[in-house]
């Protein structure tokens, strides 16, 4: 909703400077800086064009479908390495998709548990037409914080692979991630993570997914 709200905004702002006959010299200083900014994010576009762009960019397409073919129930073997070289914690959990807000955005909740205790994430998947690329975020039980990364799709290996930040529980300070989504087939999808910690990259997770 509030992306939207922006977007609406900023849309009815650029409408105005460009349909507006007021006299320039009458503006207050305020408003006429809101215009000059309006003006250079977008030169030479009028309202009929600015209005399709914008029509392009919330308009779902071909890879919002791909997105929604993993709708459903998903079983999770997952693998987690706490530190390098250490041996990893085995678990299992279960993810539910679905698209939301008009399949724009795919949302899954994952529930199982993690050294024991219970364990609940959210996350939220979309691909930004504009920018032509994907976007994730991703909060859980375990953390206060959210994580958020772009990616890019590799049509040859069916991967999606994202890069983006997290906090270091450890130092409060962000670190580098990355993660590679790949969709083996239909039924059976593959997620990895690796973190960087005093300048090495190690991995941290690897989930298993298996359509149910």
């Amino acid at each position: 909703m509030r992306q939207i709200t922006i977007t609406l905004c900023t849309v009815i702002i650029l409408f105005s400077c460009n349909d507006s006959k007021t006299d320039t010299t009458a503006t207050t200083d305020s408003t006429k800086n809101v215009m000059d900014t309006s003006t250079a994010m977008s030169p030479q576009m009028d309202s009929g064009a600015m209005m399709q762009a914008w029509m392009t960019y919330m308009t779902p397409g071909d890879v919002h479908k791909m997105l929604a073919k993993s709708n459903g129930t998903w079983d999770e073997d997952v693998t987690t390495w706490m530190e390098p070289g250490k041996p990893p914690t085995t678990g299992k959990s279960t993810a539910v998709n679905k698209m939301i807000l008009g399949g724009r955005y795919q949302q899954s909740n994952h529930k199982g548990s993690f050294m024991g205790m219970p364990f609940e994430g959210v996350s939220t998947v979309g691909y930004d037409n504009a920018k032509k690329v994907f976007q994730s975020s991703w909060v859980d039980n375990m953390g206060t914080g959210v994580m958020n990364m772009e990616g890019t799709w590799d049509s040859t290996a069916h991967t999606i692979n994202f890069k983006g930040k997290t906090t270091d529980p450890s130092t409060g300070k962000e670190m580098d991630v990355r993660e590679t989504f790949t969709m083996v087939d239909d039924n059976n999808h593959k997620i990895e993570m690796w973190s960087t910690q005093n300048g090495k990259e190690f991995k941290t997770m690897e989930i298993v997914l298996k359509r149910k």
